[in-house]
């Protein structure tokens, strides 16, 4: 159909430019924020778990405070524009400092902490707990070499604890950012404890009654 005499013709893309370039030069800078923000809480939420497993406990609790500090940092880079939490190195990085708090909490001894207590999204805060499963297997190994038997069946019980609760979360790998394959990771993580576990516990027993 032809157009309508006396109509103008408007282009397309005239004044485009002045209308999203703002927008989108503005979120480029959030983004860019909570891009750096985000390198600095994978950072010292890695050298806070290093640091536990040294039991260097102050350290650790400085810099899983310093983790914490950087995460809000992103929070506030992002405060006009939500788009950008679900970033995947923005989720990255409170799922570190997800397993750091976490970590931090069963190294000293202490209840794991809630999703409410943590502060972070459902999701890396339950790729955060799935993770720490490792860590734990790994301070399981270091009180099994100690011979510090009843301490890592304690720490066994609690691993075997948090796979049962991620298994229990059954939702689309599209919804979780592929959880089931973190509880898989974790669950074979809890089966190969329980076989370092139990095979220490028959050698102190052999040894035991070698000695008797």
């Amino acid at each position: 159909m032809g157009r309508a005499a006396g109509q103008s013709h408007r282009p397309l893309t005239s004044g485009l430019s002045d209308e999203v370039r703002p927008i989108l030069e503005s979120r480029f800078v959030a983004r860019e924020n909570a891009i750096t923000e985000s390198r600095k809480v994978i950072r010292a939420a890695s050298n806070a778990i290093r640091a536990l497993h040294r039991s260097e406990w102050e350290s650790a609790e400085s810099l899983v405070s310093e983790s914490g500090r950087h995460l809000a940092g992103i929070n506030d880079a992002l405060s006009d524009h939500p788009e950008l939490l679900s970033h995947a190195v923005v989720l990255d990085a409170a799922k570190e400092y997800a397993e750091a708090r976490i970590t931090q909490a069963v190294f000293m001894g202490k209840p794991v902490p809630s999703l409410g207590d943590v502060g972070v999204d459902p999701v890396p805060y339950l790729h955060g707990l799935g993770e720490a499963v490792g860590e734990m297997r790994r301070r399981m190994l270091d009180l099994l070499r100690a011979e510090r038997l009843t301490e890592a069946e304690s720490l066994l019980e609690q691993m075997d604890e948090i796979v049962d609760q991620l298994a229990e979360i059954d939702y689309p790998d599209g919804m979780t950012n592929g959880l089931r394959r973190t509880t898989d990771t974790s669950r074979a993580l809890v089966e190969r404890s329980r076989s370092d576990l139990t095979a220490t516990v028959v050698q102190e027993r052999l040894r035991r009654d070698l000695r008797e």
